[in-house]
């Protein structure tokens, strides 16, 4: 009983820190810093993700009213000038982007200006913004649930492999279900209201998302076939969730 619950224990650990790592990692994640322009700590937080329904309003509080800011965009990849428009307001600079169709993107940057000097933001020098369309909540919310359901399972029994007599078949059965509902189902509906697509990846497309959950499914499926041959099914399913594991570690929307 205390190895099962230390089991289930590793299994919620592992399974939370993946979800941090897939939280703050993938071209999706805003990128914020910080900087220091003029003796003045300014911090920063740029998106990358904005839904069709608005312009991206940009705020930057500099805390000096004597310090200026420019926002300057372009159409991704299009090789043109940068459009550039003058930030409002005094210690908080306000600038909005507009709002563009489905899977466009913009390219942008900010720069401070005081008297003679100036700073470019982010560090970076550029960042694109892409837009996508808004995802019903009954469909987000059930979807990551579920995917993380499947990586708490997925770890959880691939851990038994350290049991002497283990009890995976339950385990396994959960695991394939739930990645099958998360990563397909409700994943064909989360590119679909997202993106107009609701398969991205292999064989017609190159999304890394839909193929490293591919990949997961396909790897699980073969772990639940030896453990229905009852033939290395502890090594199968170990497998599979070292797999899991490395899969959720690909940045998500790659």
């Amino acid at each position: 009983m205390k190895k099962t619950n230390l089991f289930w224990i590793l299994a919620i650990v592992i399974t939370l820190i993946s979800a941090f790592y897939q939280r703050v990692t993938g071209p999706s994640y805003p990128l914020s810093g910080k900087i220091n322009f003029d003796g003045k700590e300014i911090s920063y937080k740029l998106e990358r993700s904005q839904e069709t329904v608005k312009n991206y309003q940009i705020e930057i509080e500099t805390g000096d009213e004597a310090i200026s800011g420019t926002l300057f965009w372009r159409k991704f990849n299009s090789g043109n000038d940068f459009t550039a428009i003058p930030m409002t307001g005094s210690k908080k600079l306000i600038a909005e982007l507009p709002v563009q169709q489905r899977l466009e993107k913009l390219d942008y940057y900010i720069q401070l200006s005081k008297s003679d000097k100036t700073v470019i933001l982010p560090k970076e020098k550029m960042i694109t913004l892409r837009f996508k369309d808004p995802v019903p909540i009954y469909i987000l919310i059930p979807h990551i649930f579920a995917m993380f359901f499947a990586m708490m399972l997925s770890t959880r029994t691939g851990l038994e492999f350290f049991n002497k007599e283990p009890k995976i078949d339950k385990l396994a059965f959960w695991t394939v279900i739930s990645l099958f509902i998360g990563g397909f189902l409700l994943g064909f509906a989360m590119n679909g209201f997202a993106f107009g697509e609701v398969w991205g990846g292999w064989p017609f497309g190159k999304d890394v998302t839909d193929n490293k959950t591919q990949i997961a499914f396909i790897a699980w499926l073969i772990a639940f076939y030896f453990v229905k041959k009852n033939k290395n099914a502890k090594l199968a399913v170990l497998l599979a969730a070292i797999i899991m594991i490395a899969v959720y570690m690909i940045p998500h929307s790659v």
